[in-house]
């Protein structure tokens, strides 16, 4: 991500912007990191107690992962924001943005006995093989279970978080918005269709496959996605720069 810092506070702070606008967020909850040093370990994280559609570039903190005193300034982040954000940045340094949140649909799957998200559309195909899912919730992200879930990701885009929520983890801040989106509304889909108690359309895994790399294919797409997010809010909503 070769990006200044003051470049990804302002990409970082449109992507809080936008999940409040598609209620992906919930509450003064949630949290989003990017990465700023090349190990990972320094990384910007939103503080506790800011709703996600006031962010704004300059609330972003810088935090380090190996510092707890980063705990300590009266604008500090939420203490399992920082424990799970830093023990992933720390162990999962590929995983440049990270992206946690509680949003509906994709909780509603967390919250099933089988969370896994079967190939009936495209959307669910861009995911195929690509979805960590964990089943070891042992309650707040604290301590052990930060570590824990901190590698249980590996080279997966996805952490579906059973009983908890979903983690998206990507090279940059537009390919995790982007993720997030699409898994979101893949949920959605599956989770609707799942309501109609009728029988479900199962593409095959070849199919799946087939789908998941035209998909991953695509030239550029997540980047033009998030630079028309921030065209918008540029002309509606400029003060997210600031």
């Amino acid at each position: 991500m070769n990006q200044s810092v003051e470049q990804l506070r302002i990409r970082l702070a449109c992507a809080f912007r936008w999940a409040a606008r598609l209620n992906l967020h919930e509450s003064i909850a949630n949290h989003f990191s990017v990465a700023v040093s090349g190990d990972g370990r320094e990384f910007l994280i939103n503080p506790y107690g800011k709703h996600f559609s006031r962010i704004k570039a300059s609330d972003l903190l810088l935090v380090n992962a190996d510092d707890p005193a980063s705990l300590d300034r009266p604008d500090a982040p939420d203490i399992t924001a920082w424990a799970l954000h830093s023990a992933l940045h720390r162990n999962q340094p590929h995983a440049r943005c990270i992206l946690h949140t509680h949003s509906k649909y994709a909780t509603a799957l967390a919250c099933l006995k089988d969370s896994r998200l079967p190939p009936i559309e495209q959307n669910c195909m861009r995911f195929f093989e690509r979805v960590v899912i964990d089943d070891g919730f042992d309650g707040m992200g604290l301590g052990d279970e930060a570590e824990r879930v901190s590698h249980l990701l590996g080279d997966k885009p996805i952490l579906l978080m059973g009983n908890h929520g979903v983690l998206v983890a990507a090279p940059s801040i537009a390919q995790a918005f982007d993720d997030l989106y699409y898994f979101e509304r893949a949920c959605e889909t599956y989770i609707t269709a799942l309501a109609t108690g009728r029988e479900l359309r199962i593409a095959s895994d070849d199919i799946a496959r087939k789908t998941c790399r035209q998909w991953l294919d695509y030239p550029g797409f997540a980047d033009k996605h998030f630079n028309a997010l921030m065209g918008i809010l540029d002309e509606e909503e400029p003060g997210y720069r600031g």
